[in-house]
């Protein structure tokens, strides 16, 4: 499972409306219109979804 970093809607990475890759990472996107917003500013969503993992004080 993966999960559409603009809108946060989990995605079967089989069934993935579309699909991206950026800093040897793929990302899974629910359609071609959240695919566009991530390639328009792909570090505002980056940063978004990787957040609470690295936010070790």
């Amino acid at each position: 499972m993966a999960q559409d970093p603009v809108c946060n809607m989990d995605i079967e990475e089989s069934k993935a409306g579309a699909t991206t890759a950026y800093k040897g990472e793929t990302y899974y996107f629910c359609s071609a219109g959240c695919k566009e917003n991530f390639e328009k500013e792909p570090e505002k969503y980056v940063k978004e979804t990787g957040g609470h993992e690295y936010n070790h004080h």
